[in-house]
């Protein structure tokens, strides 16, 4: 099968690309002079806030991963309408950090764009956790709000096995998977893991939601417009239900969730090294 990967840079379409074998894969990215994919992957230029760049990477394709990193959906029907017209499947990785766009309007976009269709719907990416990295380059303590907050965290490699089997397999058509980590773990227990991957004492030090907010807006590696989306999700999350595990990654792989000391020890160069990926 001939595969596209939007956003193929970011942390899942990146694992995505080293897990497809025997398949023909077209990579899209915004600036392709940067991308950096092995020799037979093709590698071609689109913007998703653009969706006619993304019409001219479909020549010739079956199967396309989409994933959601705007912060607004209004081009979402754009994209997915120009996909139906040249590929027959389609994989979403669904979203929370779209504010105008809801997982439940998300899938009912994909499920009704008229081809295959298969949408994932992610428990909180445990990459998230390199949003720390500067704090524990500098020492023992992270520092945030709501450290109480328990989320199941979950391995791109795990989203990335998924999307593979529900690309290259039938039977995936009009599933919706949920998929979560294997463990709950509040944001303050999260620093203790990561710490014990990397052999350190890390603690957590709570700050009110100003403090963090504060925080966030002066690190320019965080986006300003998604402070208050991520500090309003937060605050709900943890007025709401803790997280319910699912078993799906094993249903659909045959291997267990990936846990967060698992993640930690695969990205602790990330934690010391300043060339570290940041989130997608």
């Amino acid at each position: 099968m001939n595969m596209l990967i939007l956003a193929a840079t970011g942390n899942v379409g990146g694992q995505i690309i080293s897990q497809l074998t025997g398949h023909t894969v077209r990579a899209v990215t915004r600036d392709p002079h940067t991308a950096r994919f092995p020799a037979d992957v093709e590698v071609v230029r689109g913007d998703l806030s653009e969706p006619d760049t993304i019409a001219a990477c479909l020549d010739g394709i079956d199967a396309v991963f989409l994933l959601w990193p705007l912060h607004t959906g209004k081009q979402l029907p754009a994209v997915l309408e120009v996909v139906a017209r040249r590929a027959r499947r389609v994989v979403f990785l669904g979203t929370g950090g779209v504010p105008d766009l809801g997982f439940d309007e998300q899938e009912r976009l994909v499920h009704g764009c008229g081809i295959e269709s298969t949408m994932i719907r992610p428990s909180t990416f445990a990459v998230n956790t390199l949003w720390w990295a500067d704090q524990i380059r500098a020492g023992d303590v992270v520092e945030g709000a709501y450290g109480a907050l328990p989320m199941s965290l979950i391995h791109e490699a795990d989203l990335a096995a998924v999307a593979v089997r529900a690309l290259t397999e039938p039977g995936h058509d009009g599933a919706t998977y949920t998929l979560t980590g294997p463990e709950v773990l509040t944001q303050a227990d999260q620093v203790r893991v990561i710490g014990e991957a990397l052999g350190r004492p890390l603690r957590w030090r709570e700050l009110t939601r100003g403090e963090a907010r504060r925080r966030l807006l002066a690190d320019e590696s965080f986006p300003d417009s998604f402070v208050d989306v991520l500090l309003d999700g937060y605050a709900a999350m943890l007025a709401g239900p803790p997280p319910t595990l699912t078993t799906t990654v094993q249903d659909v792989t045959g291997a267990p969730a990936r846990s967060l000391r698992q993640w930690a020890a695969d990205h602790a160069a990330d934690f010391t090294d300043r060339g570290g990926q940041l989130p997608h």
